[in-house]
């Protein structure tokens, strides 16, 4: 059983290990969902991601003759990196199996950290399973990365310090992959203050936990299909689930598009990186009863490689109006491009590319075709442009935004 003092043990072997990642009152989300919204940042934290928490206390409680046998562990990143670090600092070696899908910088940065990395597998399922093997047939010490009670009751530190920087806590979010996070903050959370609620967040592609609670018992999803590739896990853990199914107090599934919401609005009004897993907590706010509510969403983690970055930029300025494409035919003719570019200007839009095809027909009589990709303030601003052009005459289309980046 993970208990309070479990828990307060873990918490003294972690003093002097992690980095403060104190509550950022979010006026931005408050203001959006009627509440006071205060995120837990362990995107922040040493290795940017809350693994090391429970990756660092497992190491801790390992024995001598398990240390010697060297680690091994499967991860879609963040526990990589969490098992990494905590065997470099006790001096073990460590053998990470991570899937062939898992963003570069999570390989570069538990290489870096000294660990032996395998890419195998579509995703961590398949990766889990050749990191068993590795186990089984070279002795290696197994240190699951979340279906395990000290690796829980490590991350469920986090629990202490929310309490610690918001006594009166109303409502903590939590992302759910394989449930060891949730199962330890929900269980310490409960154990401070019985009336706190406990929610799970997962994707809609991944809900394996959601799965496994609604029938009793831990269920296997055939696939799963998400951008939240920290919490693509199919079979959540046996050791785990009871603690989540008796202390999570509702699991709430959200959709990838949300996700991108989420991330333009952590970087534009926080200026902060976060991973997708860890944005289902904020992109719950919007499922939830938070009125007049001190909420607490998890960032569970930072670790974004910069091309998934430039992506869901893009794809959530487009997605927001702020940047589109339209096509228009125009009279192979001197001027006709300027005539253009003044209605834009007038209207405020703002030219980030264009392209004047004279050759997309062969009779050129019948015009030249022209596209242009604008940044605007929005849809609003978004239907001015395009209203403007079609009252000036122009047969215009909207096409897709191509990459803009």
């Amino acid at each position: 059983m993970m208990t309070l003092d479990d828990f307060k043990d873990a918490r003294r072997t972690l003093d002097g290990v992690l980095h403060p990642t104190h509550l950022v009152y979010s006026p931005h989300f408050s203001k959006m969902h009627d509440c006071r919204v205060y995120l837990k940042p362990e995107n922040m934290q040493v290795t940017g991601a809350y693994k090391i928490r429970g990756a660092y206390y497992k190491c801790s409680k390992l024995t001598d003759e398990e240390r010697s046998r060297g680690l091994v562990t499967a991860s879609a990143g963040n526990h990589a990196q969490g098992v990494a670090y905590a065997a470099r600092e006790s001096g073990v070696k460590a053998t990470i199996v991570m899937p062939t899908t898992t963003p570069l910088v999570k390989v570069n940065n538990t290489k870096d950290l000294g660990a032996n990395v395998v890419l195998t597998g579509g995703d961590f399922d398949e990766a889990a399973a050749v990191a068993a093997r590795l186990s089984a047939e070279e002795g290696l010490t197994y240190v699951h990365p979340f279906d395990d009670l000290t690796i829980a009751t490590g991350q469920g530190t986090i629990a202490y310090e929310i309490f610690q920087d918001l006594p009166d806590v109303d409502m903590i979010l939590v992302p759910i992959g394989g449930g060891g996070l949730a199962a330890g903050v929900a269980t310490l959370a409960k154990l401070l203050n019985p009336g706190v609620k406990v929610i799970g967040v997962e994707p809609v592609g991944a809900a394996s936990m959601k799965a496994s609670v609604e029938a009793g018992h831990v269920v296997t999803l055939p696939v799963t299909q998400t951008i939240a590739d920290g919490v693509a896990v199919k079979t959540p853990g046996e050791k785990v689930f009871p603690y989540v199914r008796q202390n999570v107090d509702e699991i709430v599934t959200i959709e990838d598009d949300e996700l991108v919401e989420a991330f333009l609005d952590m970087m534009e009004r926080h200026k902060m990186i976060v991973e997708n897993a860890g944005l289902l907590t904020v992109a719950a706010l919007a499922h939830l009863d938070v009125k007049g509510k001190n909420v607490v969403p998890l960032l569970s983690g930072g670790n974004m490689d910069v091309i998934t970055v430039s992506s869901l930029v893009q794809h959530g300025l487009i997605g927001r109006g702020r940047i589109f494409t339209f096509s228009v035919q125009l009279p192979d003719r001197p001027g006709e491009l300027l005539k253009v570019a003044e209605l834009i200007a007038r209207e405020q839009g703002n030219v980030i590319r264009l392209e004047h095809n004279q050759f997309v027909n062969i009779n050129r009589h019948a015009g030249v075709e022209l596209k242009v990709t604008l940044e605007a303030f929005g849809k609003d601003h978004k239907k001015e442009i395009l209203d403007a052009m079609t009252a000036a005459g122009y047969d215009v289309k909207e096409v897709s935004t191509s990459n803009v980046y």
